[in-house]
């Protein structure tokens, strides 16, 4: 019989945070630097969370 786990939705939770705040900060830098965004901690902030809420409906 084969199990299969979900993981600790704590440790999902921190690792959707990291990476959707590093991706986010890579876009924003980008956009920055071709002078359509500005690199502000909102902006990095807003665009993580956004980021997260379309990972979480995607995977569930």
């Amino acid at each position: 019989m084969e199990t299969t786990s979900e993981g600790d939705p704590r440790v999902l939770f921190a690792m959707n945070l990291v990476l959707s705040s590093i991706f986010a900060a890579v876009v924003i830098w980008g956009l920055s630097f071709a002078d359509i965004a500005a690199f502000t901690p909102v902006n990095v902030a807003s665009l993580a969370l956004v980021v997260m809420a379309v990972t979480y409906v995607v995977t569930r």
